[in-house]
């Protein structure tokens, strides 16, 4: 057989689903001397998930802390001066940095270690002008800026991550862990829309303790947190929460368009069981400039602002994030005006993109 044979026939082989579903990925050369001897190769890089807290932040801390207090963490490799601990196919990481502005996490991690990065989880503060209790999780990204603007909260304009597909899974999880643990009603269990950084290129999530320093430094929603990944990622011997390798042939994900910071009408949906979400965009990350008063469709497709942009990057990385799923746009439509549900119901056909209704997620 020719090398262009092999080389073919070895494209032929799709690895791809492992990046998902398993703990190794598969890497295969083929090469051949002068004298035409072909030689096949093949290496096995374990797959990881990272797991980021800074010490700068109680609310991130905390909860590492808690969670290396459970059985099984060893020492791991320093990263550029960042302390990591090993437990399984996890990596723990505590820099002192910023959460939000410590960039390429997980390629600097490949780099260093040859492991190949499936997924990254940050432990972060929140904040609200409510100052309510709260846990919340969310997919990050700025994917509403352009180039010229300056995140206010790290990323890079027109960037979003993929979303961790773990996202809807553990917020339910999060929500029993928090009611068994007496956190609720004083805490609030929320979504929230995708926004901020750092910027990473693996499926990504933040999880959050709000609102003030005085919950921030809670010892019983640190726990729960921990819990939380500490369970999620299988670590205590029983079935990770959220693979979707394993999504038993519900295929349909939700992108959520419009609404609130905490995306009440969406979180309706993807607290019902087996319901897995994507990108979550609300009203401020879906810049619109009204049009005037034309009704006609020229005047439609003329509404300015970055809202295209938002909505292609967002739906591509979710895409990326689910492979073999099917994305669809989920409308808050009481949140926006006539022309502009309009003109992103228009900008969605153009795009191919359809749009669900709540029983399509269930």
């Amino acid at each position: 057989m020719t090398l262009v044979a092999l080389l073919a026939r070895a494209r032929s082989i799709d690895f791809g689903h492992c990046r998902r579903t398993a703990a190794t990925r598969f890497n295969s050369e083929y090469t051949a001397n002068k004298s035409g001897k072909i030689t096949y190769t093949t290496s096995i890089r374990e797959m990881v998930t990272l797991v980021v807290a800074t010490t700068v932040d109680p609310a991130s801390v905390g909860p590492a802390s808690a969670l290396l207090s459970m059985p099984g963490w060893q020492p791991g490799p320093s990263l550029q001066g960042i302390s990591s601990f090993v437990n399984k196919e996890v990596r723990l990481l505590k820099h002192d940095r910023s959460i939000v502005r410590e960039d390429h996490l997980d390629r600097r991690w490949e780099e260093a270690t040859g492991e190949v990065v499936n997924e990254v989880i940050f432990l972060s503060r929140h904040t609200a002008v409510s100052n309510r209790p709260a846990l919340t999780i969310h997919p990050i990204g700025v994917p509403h800026l352009q180039e010229g603007d300056l995140p206010p909260a790290g990323g890079k304009p027109g960037w979003a991550a993929p979303p961790n597909p773990r996202i809807g899974p553990w917020l339910r999880l999060l929500k029993s862990i928090a009611e068994s643990h007496n956190l609720t009603p004083e805490f609030e269990i929320t979504l929230e829309a995708t926004h901020h950084g750092p910027e990473t290129h693996s499926p990504t999530m933040f999880v959050e303790i709000g609102s003030t320093e005085e919950y921030w430094k809670r010892q019983d929603a640190a726990q729960a947190i921990a819990l939380l990944v500490w369970e999620g990622l299988g670590l205590g011997g029983g079935a990770a929460v959220g693979n979707w390798g394993r999504n038993a042939g519900q295929n349909k994900v939700l992108l959520g368009i419009g609404g609130g910071h905490y995306v009440p009408r969406h979180m309706d949906i993807i607290l019902k069981d087996g319901v897995w979400v994507g990108h979550l965009l609300s009203g401020y990350s879906l810049p619109m400039e009204d049009p005037g008063q034309s009704k006609s469709r020229e005047g439609m497709q003329g509404v300015g602002g970055t809202w295209k942009e938002a909505i292609k990057v967002s739906f591509e990385t979710t895409k990326e994030a689910f492979p073999g799923g099917e994305v669809l746009a989920h409308l808050d439509h009481k949140s926006f005006k006539s022309w502009q549900k309009n003109a992103i119901i228009g900008f969605l056909a153009e795009q191919g993109i359809q749009i669900g209704k709540p029983g399509d997620f269930c």
